[in-house]
C-alpha cells in the first residue's frame, strides 16, 4: 500500500499563490506518475497536472503559465505551486500516485480563492 499525505491548502486572494505538498510513504518503490487533480461539487475529479518519474509533466489547460508540478523522487513527493490564482480554481485538490498498475490517492486539501 501507498499513503499519501498533502499539506498547503488554505485561503487565498485571486492573484495570490500557494503551494501544495504530498508525501508518499509505505510501499513506495516502482511509483510511476505522480499528480495532481481537482474536483468542486457535483463535478467529476480532473487532472490539473501529473508528473512522469523522469520529470515529463502535462498541464491541464486552464492552469497552463500559472501553475508548476515538481518531484523529488529521493523524497518520493511532488510539488504544486500555484500562482496567478482565480476563484475557480477554488477546489479540494488531490495527490495521486500511479504504482505497479494500481492508483493511489490522498485525501484531499482545501483550496479557496476569494475574489
Amino acid at each position: 500500500q501507498v499513503q499519501l499525505a498533502e499539506s498547503g491548502g488554505g485561503l487565498v486572494q485571486a492573484g495570490g499563490s500557494l503551494r501544495l505538498s504530498c508525501r508518499a510513504s509505505g510501499l513506495t518503490s516502482s511509483i510511476r506518475d505522480m499528480a495532481w487533480y481537482r474536483q468542486t461539487p457535483g463535478n467529476a475529479r480532473e487532472m490539473v497536472a501529473r508528473i512522469s518519474r523522469p520529470g515529463a509533466t502535462t498541464y491541464a489547460e486552464s492552469v497552463k503559465g500559472r501553475f508548476t508540478i515538481t518531484r523529488d523522487n529521493a523524497e518520493k513527493s511532488i510539488d504544486l505551486q500555484m500562482d496567478s490564482l482565480k476563484p475557480e480554481d477554488t477546489a479540494v485538490y488531490y495527490c495521486m500516485v500511479e504504482r505497479n498498475g494500481r492508483t493511489y490517492w490522498g485525501l484531499g486539501t482545501q483550496v479557496t480563492v476569494s475574489s
